[in-house]
């Protein structure tokens, strides 16, 4: 290792170990927060796969009626669970602001 990748490890490790509680609780939180993000985007892939699952027999040029329909309301109801998803984290958020 170059003496300056080991300054700046040292500095690092040095700073992480310097934290006090207000830092460790807000790198905390912001774990957290990416954790959140990280399940939301494995549970969309999932949903989007349930869909496609469900709706599409054959890939082909074009989509049928029956296709595009079933493909629609998995987009509606996609939406409709995001928006029910960010508005109970906006209760959560505005609780814990009080």
């Amino acid at each position: 290792m170059r003496a300056s990748a080991r300054k700046k490890a040292g500095r690092s490790r040095r700073t992480m170990a310097e934290l006090g509680e207000a830092d460790e609780a807000e790198l905390q939180r912001l774990v957290a927060a990416e954790q959140q993000k990280a399940q939301f985007t494995a549970q969309v892939h999932h949903f989007m796969e349930l869909c496609w699952d469900k709706c599409v027999d054959k890939p082909g040029n074009r989509l049928d009626s029956r296709t595009e329909n079933c493909l629609s309301s998995c987009v509606d109801r996609f939406i409709d669970t995001t928006l029910a998803i960010t508005s109970r984290f906006a209760q959560i958020v505005q609780k814990g602001g009080q």
